[in-house]
């Protein structure tokens, strides 16, 4: 059954002709049989019931020419005074046709023609029927109308649905691009994400091995113990390193597992004393202070404060000279978490801060401002009065679009 389904739907038009073919048969039958007409009204309804056998043919090939040629056969007929038999049903068929894959001029002019094909019948064949009084032939056009209106209601109804179920399949392939975009630029932004990331990883780590570094070399041969402690340091720092590049470019991989199983916490404020405290390792004086009662903050804010005071003392120390000394304050608000990073270097300026950052690529204060920017925060940095420099940040708990 599903076969002969299949068949039918691949060949319309064949479909069309085998029913046009059983039409103009029962039209021959009705046309030979007929009891009334002279023998030039029965040659002449030959040619007609060809013409609307052909409509039935090609109505879904041509629709609009198969209606203007069923016009002009009715018409035809309506001229010659050849009576109505079985090949009119082709009208009925051309209609529901036009109506539902049709132009839509060609469907209305279907429609006023149906409403007055029954009415032009009757007043064409009056002597078809006995009734005398003009109430039942209102009657019999209407019942000979409904039958067309019918045909064209049903029709111009499959137009709608069609219509109505192609708009959902547009809409539904618009939406599938619109999520393909909106992942694409999810996928961009946790790029730069990871990015930034990288950058502060990098930049802090390998700042802090290099400090070691140089001072292991300086007190080598003087303090073995002491370039020893700074060669664990450098062993640890690295370590660390490794392990939050592996957790970042982990994210990169598709579908493959980070090599230690799970991911890394994101660093948070808590962990900012920690920070603080290698940092003293290095040499670099901080004074640490929190002011306010602590409280759990959105882990957004929290990394971005621990990305700052790790960025502000990676330049500190880079760029404030051997004597610098810095000093880090959070203040725990109401509505938020205010953050002070300043140094006394002298050998640090607006300028190099701005444009080298801390490794000198441009992307120390850029990514300072972008992480701000994403958690609603303002962040304002600058030469300190009488050298130095001051890196101050209010990290609102929701941003101000909220």
């Amino acid at each position: 059954m599903q076969r002969l389904y299949d068949f039918i739907r691949r060949h319309p038009t064949g479909v069309d002709t085998f029913w046009a073919v059983v039409l103009l048969g029962l039209s021959g039958v009705s046309i030979v049989g007929a009891p009334v007409g002279s023998g030039r009204e029965r040659v002449t309804a030959v040619p007609l019931a060809v013409a609307l056998c052909v409509v039935v043919a090609l109505r879904r090939r041509a629709p609009e020419k198969m209606l203007l040629l069923a016009i002009g056969t009715g018409l035809a007929q309506l001229l010659l005074g050849v009576r109505p038999d079985v090949a009119d049903f082709a009208l009925l068929v051309i209609t529901y046709t036009v109506a539902s894959v049709g132009e839509r001029w060609a469907s209305r002019l279907a429609l006023a023609c149906c409403l007055g094909a029954a009415a032009l019948s009757r007043l064409r064949w009056p002597q078809e029927t006995d009734m005398d009084s003009w109430p039942q032939t209102v009657f019999v056009v209407v019942v000979l109308t409904v039958p067309f209106v019918l045909a064209w209601v049903l029709g111009d109804s499959l137009r709608t649905r069609r219509a109505y179920f192609s708009q959902l399949e547009e809409r539904a392939a618009r939406l599938e691009r619109e999520r393909e975009a909106q992942s694409k630029v999810a996928v961009a932004a946790e790029r730069a994400r990871i990015a930034r990331e990288l950058h502060d990883v990098v930049a802090h780590n390998v700042s802090v091995m290099v400090v070691q570094a140089d001072g292991a070399a300086y007190v080598m041969d003087a303090s073995p113990d002491q370039a020893r402690q700074a060669l664990e340091t450098i062993s640890g720092t690295g370590r660390q390193a490794l392990a939050e590049m592996r957790r970042l470019l982990g994210v990169l991989r598709t579908g493959d597992a980070p090599e230690s199983g799970e991911y890394v916490p994101q660093p948070d404020v808590e962990q900012i004393e920690e920070l603080v405290g290698k940092v003293r390792e290095t040499g670099l004086a901080v004074d640490f202070r929190i002011e306010g009662t602590p409280r759990p903050l959105p882990s957004g804010v929290e990394l971005t404060a621990y990305r700052i005071v790790q960025e502000a003392l990676t330049n500190t120390r880079k760029h404030g000279g051997p004597d610098a000394g810095a000093s880090v304050r959070l203040v725990y608000f109401d509505d938020g978490l205010g953050l002070l990073v300043e140094d006394d270097g002298r050998g640090a300026s607006h300028e190099l801060y701005e444009d080298g950052g801390a490794d000198g690529a441009g992307h120390g204060m850029i990514g300072m401002r972008e992480r701000v920017g994403m958690v609603g925060g303002t962040l304002d940095a600058g030469p300190r009065p009488g050298g130095g420099f001051r890196i101050s940040a209010l990290l609102p708990l929701k941003p101000a679009n909220q």
